[in-house]
């Protein structure tokens, strides 16, 4: 199913145009009349991207933008304004705005806009796929794997491990090939990049540190 691009913009004309336009693109689309109501439709909104207003009635685009981070991070969101502002520009892109137009742009402006923030989108959501299915990975370690892994990627050896533990080495041989194929890699490199991914490296390294 394509991804939704939410219009969130309190000059009805405008919205409906947008809405229109999108429209006639292939694209499918929401619109909302302010950012309240769209943060209040939030939980079953469709993913996409979010076109946003910057000033509104009630909370203001970048103050929308900053829940959003919060609370759907993959939205990309493309800003757009009635008048030019540098200093808001700034502070949202630096919070992760995809765009920042003009509402006077031209349609293949916005389009180009809305395409870049799909496509974003598409692929920050592979990425968080990706990740999730890697903590699944991990949290299907039994406890004993799981240590054993927490040793191995720390680069510990496998006599190292047994004595940790207090087990033989060749228990610790059984775990280690239990990991590696719960975790579907052929190398430890592998099973470290795992962990990295996923933060487990540097919570080990804060904890030592600690």
């Amino acid at each position: 199913m394509k991804p939704v691009v939410h219009i969130v913009d309190d000059d009805k004309s405008y919205r409906t145009a947008t809405a229109r336009l999108l429209s006639a693109n292939g694209l499918r689309v929401e619109a909302y009349e302010s950012g309240d109501q769209f943060l209040s439709r939030l939980p079953d909104c469709e993913p996409g991207c979010v076109l946003l207003d910057l000033q509104m009635p009630g909370q203001s685009g970048l103050q929308i933008q900053r829940r959003l981070c919060e609370l759907a991070p993959l939205f990309p969101v493309v800003f757009l304004t009635g008048e030019g502002d540098i200093k808001a520009s700034v502070e949202a892109m630096k919070a992760g705005a995809k765009d920042f137009l003009e509402k006077s742009s031209t349609a293949a402006t916005l389009m180009g806009a809305i395409d870049r923030a799909l496509i974003q989108y598409e692929r920050q959501r592979a990425e968080h796929d990706r990740l999730q299915g890697q903590r699944a990975l991990v949290a299907g370690l039994s406890p004993r794997e799981a240590e054993v892994f927490r040793f191995l990627i720390r680069g510990r050896l496998n006599k190292q491990i047994a004595h940790a533990l207090g087990i033989s080495e060749r228990t610790v041989k059984v775990h280690r090939h239990q990991v590696m194929e719960k975790l579907g890699v052929r190398s430890l490199a592998e099973a470290v990049s795992i962990a990295a991914n996923i933060g487990l490296i540097e919570e080990d390294t804060a904890s030592s540190l600690g």
